[in-house]
């Protein structure tokens, strides 16, 4: 089952439909009321994604349900400029912002990113931990998941402060206790969220 794919803008255009979309997906799979709260709390942080960013940003978001397992995307176009990402970026953070801190915060700025060489400091971060690869990849051409992330701080929190922060982070975000994996991808000038929910 796939549900109407939704346009929505970072200036809230049709939003509420796109949070809709999960009350009918709830009611067509005859979810019981947590599950129809989690993918609805996971709709949310999506919506929440786009709303923190300046400026108009278009993006298209749907759900995908196969037996047990749902997939929420979010999908943004990014052929933007250098130039203009570094603006919509510079509007929606500082270096102080506490919003950046959280797991969806820093999770927006990756998910925004410029699709050049500008990703490639994600390498070199904590969160680019989560990144995959092995190897030399296209700039272009990224996937970040929470599992590889988790682990990998799982692993270096004993160890680094910094880690050990990351984790306390992650252990606090309404998206890594609701959902089963989060996975962030940019191909090209695409960038796509997918948030995956497993119901028991």
């Amino acid at each position: 089952m796939i549900s109407d794919i939704i346009e929505i803008t970072s200036s809230g255009e049709n939003m509420g439909a796109a949070l809709d979309v999960t009350r009918k997906v709830a009611a067509y799979g005859d979810l019981v009321p947590k599950n129809t709260l989690h993918l609805r709390l996971l709709a949310e942080e999506m919506m929440g994604l786009m709303r923190s960013i300046a400026g108009e940003v278009k993006g298209k978001f749907w759900i995908e349900g196969e037996e047990d397992v749902y997939k929420l995307h979010l999908k943004v176009d990014a052929a933007l400029s250098k130039e203009k990402r570094r603006e919509l970026l510079a509007a929606s953070t500082s270096g102080t912002n506490e919003a950046t801190r959280s797991l969806m915060g820093k999770l927006r700025n990756f998910f925004f990113q410029s699709a050049d060489d500008e990703i490639a400091a994600y390498n070199g971060s904590l969160l680019g931990k989560g990144i995959n690869g092995d190897g030399v990849k296209p700039v272009t051409d990224w996937e970040w998941s929470l599992t590889r992330y988790h682990d990998t701080l799982a692993a270096m929190k004993e160890k680094q402060p910094e880690a050990a922060e990351a984790w306390d982070e992650l252990e606090k975000s309404v998206v890594s206790n609701v959902a089963d994996e989060v996975k962030i991808s940019i191909k090209g000038f695409e960038a796509e969220m997918t948030i995956v929910k497993k119901l028991v």
